[in-house]
């Protein structure tokens, strides 16, 4: 057996480092997914999970914030505890909540899209406010469209009904976590030396 490496290409280093903070970041939304509180007009409760999806897109950028969302249901799908209040399998990205799930990956990769203005990722300190806004909310939009058009098909609620249950009554939360989600990406703890 041959030990010679001169014809062995090495991953680049930036390519690592992604990988490992796409890995990091999709164990945190699997972390938020425990995270639940009372919804006041829904029998579901809420979570952290669009937090999650909200700070991959942003401090990734468009892929590896899509990336790690996708590495995100790769876990779940195959057993580890990562969805909902600990839920794991393949039959959840097929489920009641299947259409919120795919779209974390889609939500994650547009928030980062719009946020850094295009692929390249940029410094979030010099993209205005308003840019994160309109990149979080259009990250809602995908969300709760995806996660109510699921609705509709897999649990055969009406348009009306499957908004009302899913999507309108989590709105005003999704605010205080875009609030969450601007105060972490413009902490000073975050900024590289």
């Amino acid at each position: 057996m041959s030990t010679r490496t001169d014809n062995v290409d090495l991953v680049e280093a930036d390519v690592t480092v992604n990988v490992a903070r796409a890995a990091m970041l999709a164990a945190l939304v699997g972390a938020f997914a425990y995270v639940r509180f009372p919804n006041p007009v829904s029998p579901v409760e809420v979570t952290l999970q669009v937090l999650g999806v909200f700070l991959a897109g942003l401090l990734l950028g468009p892929r590896w914030g899509g990336v790690s969302l996708g590495l995100y249901l790769a876990a779940g799908a195959v057993g580890a505890p990562v969805f909902s209040g600990g839920a794991a399998g393949f039959g959840h990205l097929m489920g009641s909540t299947a259409g919120y799930l795919w779209s974390y990956p889609v939500a994650a990769a547009l928030v980062g899209a719009i946020a850094h203005g295009g692929v390249r990722t940029v410094s979030l300190e010099d993209v205005p406010l308003w840019r994160l806004v309109a990149a979080m909310t259009v990250g809602t939009v995908v969300i709760y469209g995806m996660g109510v058009a699921g609705l509709m098909v897999v649990v055969g609620y009406g348009v009306v009904e499957a908004f009302s249950v899913g999507a309108a009554a989590f709105l005003p939360a999704e605010l205080l976590k875009m609030a969450a989600a601007v105060g972490i990406v413009r902490s000073d703890a975050l900024a590289v030396e």
